[in-house]
Parts: structure tokens; C-alpha cells; sequence
């Protein structure tokens, strides 16, 4: 399922709720530790968890270029913000009968170009994200991707009219 984009008075709001058969616990282990990050988002690496702690974000091109990117707020098993780029991205847990919404809400202050990439990255990234939970590996899913890209251009298309 596609996010959902709209707008808000500062810019875009993307937002993808993916209900997950697992439990909370699992599923923020997934988001905040390394060795499990790396499976489903290799450019990231928590160096300092908690609200005002920090994630290194790595270039994977060859390289080997790195930046900070700031924890902007922080609850265990609640919620995790950060920046990304001039906007931000958060994941909401919430309880289910049968395990887990993750929700994930890319805040974005100005649509571009590259709008379109980055939601079909996160799209295919939560694809990622639920086949480690299941205890598969898959790679990076690069038709997927690029399916996905042409969507989500499509939608940002109708609000740049």
C-alpha cells in the first residue's frame, strides 16, 4: 500500500501504516539496533539513542563520506524522530490485537525531484523492514523500487500541478 501524501500548512506529510504480526519489542529492535538496522537500512548506524542522541547516516558510494543526523525525539517502544534532510522522520508504535502498526510519517517542507526516490525508498525499505521480522533477508528491491518511484511521482505530480 501506498503512503499517503498530503498537505500540511509547512510543507507535506507522507504517511506509511504498515500493521506488522509482531510484537512491539520486536519490531523496535528492528528500528533501533544496529546489527538489525543495517538489514533493512544499511546507511543508518545508531551511535547515541535517545532524544538528542544521534544516527550516523553513511554514503555507501565508495566513499566512505558520513554525516550526523540529529534525534529529535525519542520514547522507547513508543516513538523514534529524526532528521532527514531539511524535514524529518518518525516511527509510531502502536498496539494491535495481533502484533504491532508501525506507522512512519516523513515530514517533508518542500516537494522535489527527489520526493519520489525517497518514498519509494522508504516503501521498499518497510518491505525490507516486515521480511527481517519473518526472519527472511531479501535485498534491496530494485524493480520494486523504481515501480514505486513512478507512483509516488505520479502523486506528487497532482500537488505540484
Amino acid at each position: 500500500m501506498l503512503a499517503a501524501l498530503g498537505k500540511k500548512v509547512d510543507g507535506y506529510l507522507a504517511q506509511f501504516n504498515r500493521p506488522m504480526e509482531h510484537s512491539i519489542e520486536n519490531v523496535w529492535s528492528a528500528l533501533t539496533e544496529n546489527e538489525k538496522l543495517k538489514k533493512w537500512m544499511p546507511n543508518l548506524r545508531v551511535e547515541d539513542l535517545g532524544k538528542g542522541g544521534r544516527i550516523i547516516f553513511h554514503m555507501n558510494d565508495g566513499t566512505g563520506s558520513t554525516f550526523p543526523i540529529s534525534i529529535i525525539d525519542y520514547k522507547i517502544h513508543s516513538y523514534f524522530q529524526y532528521e532527514w534532510g531539511k524535514g524529518s522522520v518518525r516511527f509510531e508504535l502502536f498496539p494491535i490485537d495481533d502484533g504491532t502498526l508501525l506507522i512512519l510519517k516523513e515530514y517533508i517542507p518542500v516537494l522535489t525531484e527527489h520526493t519520489s526516490k525517497d518514498l519509494a525508498g522508504w516503501h521498499v525499505c518497510l518491505d525490507v523492514f516486515n521480511a527481517l521480522l519473518k526472519g527472511e533477508e531479501m535485498d534491496f528491491p530494485k524493480e520494486e523500487w523504481e515501480k514505486h518511484r513512478k507512483d509516488y511521482a505520479r502523486i506528487i505530480d497532482k500537488y505540484r500541478g
